[in-house]
């Protein structure tokens, strides 16, 4: 018996060992978009889909972004890994931590700023924001953007964080 009880505790230990070390893997919009694209929720994938970080990768392609690209040396901006850093989720982390659901060509999606969605995506785990947080959820910051909307870009504006956070804003609803 203590070594049941032993062993279950190792586990626990190591569960929550894993939980907390970023080791979250990736999934993809297609699994957030679940409960996120319904209305009365607040329809946060609806919004997203019409906002610029869902075309991050495709615009890429413009022509714009070919001139771009071009003056900076780079053939092709949709295989840069200067561009790809800001204009997809999870650049350079390594394909064992990436669903087979996961896609770069999602451009910029929710997990890029909400962290690695496979441990909180559960409904039962999103309706308790502490484990949730616990699974990888992350509610981002200024500095969460400044990672990518900063002087290093070539397309770089002065970036206000309170003008552009409502710009993209997606809460749920207060009523729920």
């Amino acid at each position: 018996m203590r070594f049941k009880i032993t062993v279950v505790i190792a586990l626990l230990a190591l569960t929550i060992v894993w939980a907390d070390s970023g080791e979250h893997k990736y999934v993809g919009v297609s699994k957030c978009k679940t409960c996120h694209k319904i209305k009365k929720y607040g329809n946060q994938y609806g919004i997203w889909e019409k906002g610029p970080h869902a075309n991050a990768f495709k615009v890429l392609a413009s022509e714009q972004s070919l001139k771009i690209a071009k003056e900076m040396g780079i053939e092709d901006p949709q295989k840069s890994e200067k561009c790809l850093t800001c204009h997809v989720t999870a650049f350079g982390v390594a394909d064992s931590m990436k669903a087979k659901t996961f896609t770069m060509e999602e451009g910029i999606g929710c997990e890029s700023c909400h962290g690695a969605g496979a441990d909180y995506l559960m409904m039962s785990t999103m309706k308790n924001v502490e484990k949730a947080i616990a699974s990888g959820l992350i509610f981002p910051t200024e500095e969460t953007c400044l990672t990518c909307h900063n002087e290093n870009s070539p397309t770089f504006k002065p970036f206000d964080f309170e003008v552009r956070v409502k710009e993209i804003a997606h809460p749920r609803p207060a009523s729920e």
